[in-house]
C-alpha cells in the first residue's frame, strides 16, 4: 500500500441469531439461512472489503445471541467507516420471506486497525 493510500480498517463483524429464528417451524428455517448465505455472498462481492477468516461456533453456542458471545464472527479489512456500515445494512436489505434479515438476527461491527508488534 503506497503512502497516498490509507490502512484499510480491521473490521469484526459479530453476527447473533435471534430468538426470532429459534421461533420458527422447522419448515421455515431453510428460508433464513438462505438470507444469511445471500448476506455473506453480498459482502464478500462487496468493493473495499476483503474477508480474512470467519467463524462459527454454533456448536458450543446453543440458543439466541441477545450480546456477546455472538453465533458467527467476520474478520475482514474494509476501505472505509462508510462500507463498514454498508455491510452492516445488508440486515435491513436480505429479504427472507416477507421480512428482513433482522428479523431473524444481528450484527454489531467493531473496528479497529491490524495489530503490529514493533520490534518483532
Amino acid at each position: 500500500m503506497s503512502d497516498t493510500q490509507k490502512d484499510p480498517l480491521r473490521v469484526l463483524f459479530c453476527i447473533g441469531v435471534t430468538q426470532n429464528f429459534f421461533d420458527l417451524p422447522e419448515a421455515e428455517i431453510g428460508a433464513v439461512w438462505k438470507g444469511y448465505g445471500e448476506m455473506m455472498s453480498a459482502m464478500n462481492t462487496m468493493p473495499g472489503v476483503t474477508i480474512l477468516g470467519t467463524m462459527d461456533d454454533d456448536r458450543t453456542m446453543v440458543g439466541s445471541s441477545a450480546t456477546a458471545p455472538w453465533t458467527v464472527y467476520i474478520m475482514a479489512d474494509v476501505v472505509d467507516l462508510d462500507t463498514v456500515v454498508a455491510a452492516c445494512n445488508l440486515f435491513r436489505t436480505v429479504k427472507v420471506g416477507e421480512f428482513r434479515l433482522w428479523k431473524y438476527g444481528k450484527i454489531e461491527a467493531r473496528v479497529g486497525r491490524a495489530l503490529i508488534i514493533q520490534g518483532a
